[in-house]
């Protein structure tokens, strides 16, 4: 791969300004539609049983072609990829705002989470070539940490004030000029490379079967709210995503040039890395549309009132990653901060466990999003940096393309797992004659129980099996670091 060019610090840091402006986009566009579904449902008549798909398509193109992507990125170039998906995200923003019915808009977003997957796989990349000193890297990872942190809590934020201020259709019109000035700032002040070739990976059958799998498994994923866990549809697509994925696994370890080499994973702080992000991210984004949720259906705030309750928890994530990650991780290293900021989280969900029907703000909801967004923002700089633990610049897309798709698929699973359990809880107590008002309480603050035990479970993953490492350094731990480069000059890829 070629060297990057040199840049002057205001160059790069427009650069990482364009680059964190798409990823802050692709984040709120999962949940700025979620506010503004009432109003496109009775807009374009979209029948109840199809209102989900307007967020469900996006979430499948997304998360199916995310590991393709930033593979992609390594084989023919991270900046060609980035800006190719901008366009498609920005031209499918126009598509949604501009849709007359509801098959329109649904095939629209499906489109717009194909270009997101494109962008988004490679930003990390990109930014660790970008960034050549390690404490310029920190403070970028902990402003991108906040991209993806506050992403959601912004996305409702803004959600709430487009759809009441203007209309539903500016919930995408907003992604246009945004779209188009980070292209050209990324075409001009990105440095461009070359990518490994498609010779080095060209696995088209091993393509075939991941994003066949992923397809599949986020589809099956996103469906089970209308369908059920144990029902034909979700029990038969599931397996094949299954089928699919584990031929996928058989195919790298058996594959001359794989498209997803498996010696990756050979880093405990890599996986682990990806499976807190999972976690975490199952809990913290199902928490941020399930706590909306209540604060509408149980504490009867307007979509506006939710959008100002969720500012102190973007305020905090802004404040954390940016101004207090960077400098924790430079003196503690990622795996401490990880483990801080895990468990500010984990008692912030806590406390919603105690949120009444008719919450004093100031005293049972301020509280949660202070510490939800301080804890988040602490944590995912460092969770990032640890799922970029490669052992050589050539994998930097595919990590970031691994990472990206453990997010989507946490957010997915978390998102589903915990509105059925709700769901399901809330029609339980119907049924046995407790009031509307009462059972959804209850159905929603089990589910933040259960959000609780997941971000337990991340607690200790962090603790078990995340190795310490210097500071300073981003990579792979010192002895994992070595052992990976010695393989790597065995596989011929220069380090």
């Amino acid at each position: 791969m070629t060297a990057p060019m040199a840049l002057t610090p205001r160059a790069r840091w427009l650069a990482f300004a364009a680059l964190c402006s798409i990823q802050l986009m692709i984040v709120i566009d999962v949940s700025i539609v979620t506010v503004a579904l009432r109003s496109m449902q009775e807009d374009l008549d979209i029948p109840q049983a199809r209102v989900a798909w307007v967020t469900n398509a996006y979430t499948i193109g997304f998360g199916a072609l995310l590991l393709l992507s930033g593979r992609l990125g390594d084989l023919i170039g991270r900046k060609r990829m980035f800006v190719a998906g901008v366009g498609v995200f920005t031209a499918a923003s126009l598509l949604s705002a501009l849709a007359q019915s509801k098959e329109w808009l649904i095939a629209a977003r499906f489109v717009q989470g194909i270009g997101a997957a494109m962008a988004f796989a490679v930003v990390m990349g990109i930014i660790f070539t970008l960034f050549q000193d390690q404490r310029e890297l920190g403070k970028a990872m902990g402003a991108l940490g906040f991209a993806q942190a506050a992403g959601a809590s912004v996305g409702i934020l803004a959600g709430g004030f487009l759809t009441e201020g203007i209309s539903w259709h500016w919930v995408f019109l907003i992604n246009i000029p945004i779209g188009l000035v980070a292209a050209f700032l990324a075409q001009r002040l990105v440095p461009a490379d070359q990518g490994l070739g498609l010779r080095e990976g060209a696995d088209v059958l091993g393509a075939v079967l991941v994003t066949g799998g992923l397809l599949i498994g986020v589809y099956t994923i996103a469906t089970v709210p209308d369908y059920g866990w144990g029902s034909a549809n979700t029990i038969g697509f599931g397996l094949t995503s299954v089928v699919l994925l584990a031929g996928f696994v058989v195919r790298q370890a058996t594959a001359a040039r794989p498209l997803m080499p498996l010696g990756i994973f050979r880093s405990r702080n890599l996986t682990g890395g990806n499976v807190i992000h999972l976690l975490m991210v199952s809990a913290t984004i199902s928490f941020n549309i399930l706590i909306a949720l209540y604060l509408q259906q149980v504490a009867g705030y307007s979509p506006a009132t939710t959008s100002f309750a969720f500012l102190p928890l973007a305020l905090a994530s802004a404040v954390v990653s940016i101004g207090l990650s960077a400098r924790l991780v430079m003196k503690f290293g990622p795996r401490i901060t990880t483990i801080a900021g895990l468990t500010g989280i984990l008692v912030g969900l806590l406390l919603a466990l105690r949120a009444p029907e008719d919450p004093a703000y100031a005293v049972d909801i301020l509280p949660i999003a202070v510490l939800l967004g301080a804890g988040v923002g602490l944590a995912m700089p460092a969770v990032m940096m640890l799922s970029m633990s490669v052992r050589s610049p050539s994998e930097a897309g595919l990590a970031s393309g691994v990472a990206g798709t453990a997010g989507t698929i946490g957010d997915s699973v978390g998102l589903a797992a915990l509105v059925a359990v709700a769901a399901a809880h809330t029609s339980t107590l119907l049924a046995e004659g407790e009031s509307p008002i009462d059972a959804l309480h209850s159905g929603f603050t089990l589910s933040f129980g259960i959000a609780a035990g997941i971000v337990a479970l991340a607690v200790i993953v962090a603790v078990v099996v995340l190795r310490p490492q210097p500071p300073m350094s981003f990579g792979p731990p010192p002895g994992e670091q070595a052992a990976g480069q010695e393989e790597a000059r065995a596989e011929g890829i220069v380090i």
